[in-house]
């Protein structure tokens, strides 16, 4: 997961150095998305592993 949010970064970044500020700005925003989803998840995760062993 978070390496769909790098793939849609580096695509924000090419297509903004390109003067696509559209599709940069959907890219980045799709690429903030993934990641705090991947956060989150990252988060439950932890805190499930934890509660497993205690």
């Amino acid at each position: 997961m978070l390496y769909y949010a790098v793939v849609f970064l580096i695509i924000a970044l090419v297509a903004g150095a390109l003067g696509f500020g559209g599709i940069a700005g959907a890219s980045v925003g799709i690429a903030k998305i993934i990641f705090f989803v991947f956060l989150a998840l990252l988060v439950i995760s932890l805190v499930a592993g934890l509660l497993r062993k205690a």
